[in-house]
């Protein structure tokens, strides 16, 4: 069971506490009932005391919980201030405090846009990646030097400490923790029923100080370079091993210590990214696109596409190309 919590203070964003918190529930039921996993997730709202608080917009939310007395959490919510978050800030007092311990406590705390103000004031983000709403960028660099403002990214990552700049970036982390808690089927299931337009994927969009994404293995980069130039030839592992001179054991073996994956995990993962590309920008048929790609078997490409993005390679074109802007000509 995963424990999350939403903090509530005057002129809160109602979105971003509701949203993520819809998204978690909902990949929740999602997961139990795709795949039958029983890993639920328990919300609490937490505030200063029990009374009713109206957020902005005029929508009331009851806390049921002293943020005082939360216990040990997977995720804590930090939202959005409407406006200058300063007057906020400044009375948040005691809740600074209850931040350090939560935080300490190893839990995920996620500051959605002008809500980094409070981790900042809680000295949370000193020398650590920070982001925050693009109006008030400026003045967060102002008040808080220490901090190390990434302008240009909209989620940043540092250990258990995230920032977003906006109530669609925390959309993006939300499925980025779902993968990880309930997997990448369930992850695009629920970004398909809150996203359908198709979204920035989180380590597109994230500055990450723990990135480990890339490798050094030189032989390794070579190999990907290759299979990427050569998807229509539907290459394999034993064509690929003789390309670079190792054994299929040994390239299997340095692959998977330098990506994480196996070649043709690898592989299949970069049909995809570029089944999508292709989808999005050109007018090429299915079967085209599975051709383009080593996939001569339009149903298998199909499967293939489902199994990873949750959703027809037809459907995705659709999806994507509903959310495009074309200006009316008169």
């Amino acid at each position: 069971m995963y424990r999350v919590a939403a903090l509530l203070y005057p002129q809160a964003l109602t979105t971003s506490i509701t949203l993520p918190l819809e998204i978690l529930t909902a990949a929740a039921q999602i997961a139990q009932v795709k795949s039958r996993l029983n890993a639920g997730v328990t919300v609490s709202l937490a505030a200063a005391d029990a009374a009713p608080l109206s957020l902005f917009g005029g929508i009331t939310l009851t806390p049921d919980i002293n943020y005082r007395e939360l216990p040990p959490l997977d995720l804590l919510i930090v939202p959005a201030v409407w406006r200058n978050p300063r007057p906020m800030v400044k009375a948040a007092g005691p809740l600074l405090s209850e931040l350090i311990r939560v935080a300490s406590e190893g839990t995920r705390v996620c500051a959605v846009g002008t809500g980094a103000c409070l981790l900042a004031e809680a000295g949370l983000l000193d020398g650590r990646p920070a982001t925050t709403h693009w109006n008030y960028l400026d003045r967060f660099a102002t008040d808080y030097p220490k901090v190390l403002l990434k302008s240009r990214h909209l989620i940043t990552q540092s250990d258990n400490i995230y920032c977003v700049g906006s109530v669609n970036s925390i959309a993006d982390l939300m499925v980025h923790v779902v993968e990880e808690w309930y997997g990448h089927g369930v992850a695009r299931s629920v970004e398909n029923q809150f996203s359908p337009e198709i979204r920035r994927p989180f380590r597109a969009a994230a500055y990450q100080t723990d990135d480990n994404h890339s490798h050094h293995d030189e032989v390794i980069m070579e190999a990907q370079h290759w299979l990427q130039d050569n998807l229509p030839d539907s290459p394999t592992l034993t064509t690929l091993a003789a390309k670079f001179g190792l054994s299929t054991r040994t390239l299997n073996r340095r692959f998977h210590q330098a990506t994480g994956m196996s070649p043709q995990a690898w592989l299949q993962r970069m049909r995809i990214h570029q089944a999508k590309e292709l989808l999005r920008h050109s007018n090429l048929s299915i079967a085209e696109i599975g051709w383009q790609l080593g996939l001569q078997d339009v149903s298998h490409f199909g499967k293939l596409f489902r199994e990873h993005v949750a959703m027809t390679p037809g459907a995705y074109r659709e999806a994507v190309r509903g959310k495009l802007f074309i200006p009316e000509r008169t």
